[in-house]
């Protein structure tokens, strides 16, 4: 039977390949719209008023945004290493996608892609115009010049999609990336923790953002443990990395939030979270539940949490920005 060997959490967003001279380029994003924080959902303003005691200028400006950035870049150094030692044959990555395969007409709130190959298409010239104000300039962290297209597990994959038949998940199963798109939770880990060297990879898909169909933090804990059971019964001998990718707190950051997650994760009650209530599982403090199923699965392991490191990235005096976190679990 195939045997998980690893599992690793890491943060994805766009700041993480932005030089740091030009986080800001977000801000205007911040100013336009309003943000669920805590127990409400606030304009930018509001935010910094909320805020104004925490003394937020501290972590505003470039030199700061250097120092952050250059930590960042020492935690995924330090990941894509001990994904390279734990020897994976394959990897599951469980991810969400940000209506960049999906669109409206169509969200699955669980998903198994099970094709051949995964292909990460690079974006034309119109494509690129057409991003949110301040994201062009990381596309080429999980996009790389011309494309690529990756190998991925279907054996492993229908094996997963066949056993959650038989339990209580009905997925989404897919021959292919909607539109040869890969979202960037993916093409994030491929580029930069796989090193563009990619194992044969399971994608899974966690609908984190967008109502009506979000699952709750119960849902996404017993469908980690669904997925560790899917996987160790597979007929294999394969050494198998899950892999978790997007969070922590944002587009507001919220230190307390991500600190109980990290408690929650080490004491091996990460069902713990859903004390917090799915207000608080919105925007992009949503993809916690792609570490979810993964904490979930690992805990089952008995396997602690390596915090390999976590940083906090303001860009503003609301507290805009992205808390960024990375996690390894060792289990060989």
């Amino acid at each position: 039977m195939a045997k998980i060997v690893l599992g690793l959490g890491t943060s994805h967003g766009p700041m993480l390949s932005t030089p740091p001279e030009q986080w800001d380029l977000r801000v205007p994003f911040d100013v336009a719209n309003h943000h669920p924080f805590r127990d409400g959902v606030y304009s930018f303003d509001e935010l910094v008023a909320l805020r104004k005691d925490e003394n937020l200028q501290r972590e505003i400006g470039v030199d700061v945004w250097r120092t952050r950035h250059a930590q960042c870049r020492a935690a995924i150094e330090r990941s894509a290493e001990i994904f390279a030692a734990a020897r994976p044959d394959v990897a599951v990555i469980v991810g969400n996608d940000q209506m960049e395969c999906f669109s409206d007409t169509l969200i699955p709130a669980f998903g198994v892609m099970y094709g051949e190959t995964i292909v990460n298409s690079e974006y034309d010239a119109t494509k690129m115009a057409n991003l949110p104000v301040g994201v062009a300039v990381s596309v080429p962290g999980h996009i790389p010049p011309g494309g690529a297209t990756y190998a991925a597990q279907p054996a492993l994959a229908r094996h997963i999609v066949a056993r959650a038949m038989d339990e209580p998940f009905d997925v989404a199963a897919l021959k292919r990336m909607p539109g040869d798109e890969t979202p960037h939770a993916y093409g994030f880990v491929f580029r930069q923790i796989m090193r563009d060297r990619p194992v044969p990879t399971v994608p899974v898909f966690v609908n984190t953002f967008y109502p009506p169909n979000q699952p709750k933090v119960e849902r996404c804990v017993a469908f980690g443990r669904f997925l560790r059971r899917a996987i160790e019964s597979w007929d294999s001998d394969a050494r198998v990395a899950i892999l978790c990718s997007g969070g922590l707190t944002h587009f507001v950051v919220d230190e307390a939030l991500d600190q109980a997650f990290f408690t929650a994760m080490r004491e091996r009650r990460i069902e713990d979270m859903a004390r917090f209530g799915e207000h608080t599982f919105q925007a992009g403090t949503s993809e916690l539940k792609n570490w979810i199923p993964v904490a979930a699965a690992m805990a089952d392991l008995d396997v602690d949490p390596e915090i390999v490191d976590y940083v906090p990235c303001y860009r503003s005096l609301a507290g805009t920005g992205n808390a960024m976190g990375f996690v390894a679990w060792r289990a060989d």
